[in-house]
């Protein structure tokens, strides 16, 4: 009975001075690479599900290929592509702006797709009515098939953006001390593996469940926004 006591006072001890160095590597690699990444991936996104939906042929081929390529190959392979491969050609990329590159591009195929079906999702009559009041394709984009797609297309984003909060743990492959890979260096430390990773797993959920509830308000508030 002492004995096991004295294993539950120090996994205790453990898992209490591990929590806030494993919090801080969240907050100052994992939220940030995410942010990071979401953003410049939504931008490229943007362009690329328009150059998807170009008429020109040539555009449409290269952003097919692109998305193809990114959304067929795994993401932990294009991480270590960009990290380890590249250097073999005399590029040699730090591993936080490598995997800012390897998230970025991964996600901006993905979010292509979601943008894509939003501009789609539009009735043709959105359209017709647009260019009844004379307005040209790009003002009928610009002016209300984008502003309507955003309504559609941001669920999918918003989840796609607590999917990439989860996925920037690959980035410990690549020595990135974000929240994983500080998990792991206490848990080498400590000898503790199991504990220290439920541990990391619950501090991923914190960060799943504050993002999933801002979400949820963004949603509700540009609703009510379309509504009036």
């Amino acid at each position: 009975m002492v004995a096991d006591q004295e294993r539950i006072d120090r996994i205790i001890g453990i898992l209490s001075d591990s929590f806030f160095p494993i919090l801080k590597a969240g907050m100052e690699f994992t939220i940030p690479l995410t942010l990071i990444t979401f953003v410049l991936g939504l931008i490229l996104a943007f362009f690329i599900a328009l150059a998807r939906l170009s008429n020109m042929k040539a555009i449409n081929a290269v952003a097919k290929f692109y998305v193809w390529i990114f959304r067929g190959t795994p993401l932990l392979v294009q991480i270590f592509i960009l990290f380890y491969g590249l250097p073999s050609m005399g590029i040699t990329l730090d591993p936080f702006p490598a995997a800012v590159i390897a998230f970025t591009l991964n996600k901006g195929a993905y979010s292509s797709e979601i943008i894509r079906a939003a501009i789609l999702s539009i009735p043709k009559g959105q359209w017709e009515a647009a260019f009844s009041i004379g307005m040209s394709k790009s003002q009928a984009m610009r002016r209300i098939i984008i502003p309507q797609s955003i309504r559609v297309s941001l669920p999918p984003l918003g989840n796609s953006f607590i999917s990439l909060v989860k996925d920037t743990s690959l980035a410990a492959t690549i020595t990135v001390t974000e929240l994983f890979q500080k998990g792991q260096q206490i848990a080498a430390a400590t000898y503790e593996p199991l504990w220290i990773y439920i541990e990391v797993a619950f501090i991923y959920l914190i960060f799943s469940t504050v993002l999933s509830y801002f979400q949820t308000k963004m949603e509700i508030r540009f609703e009510r926004s379309v509504a009036k």
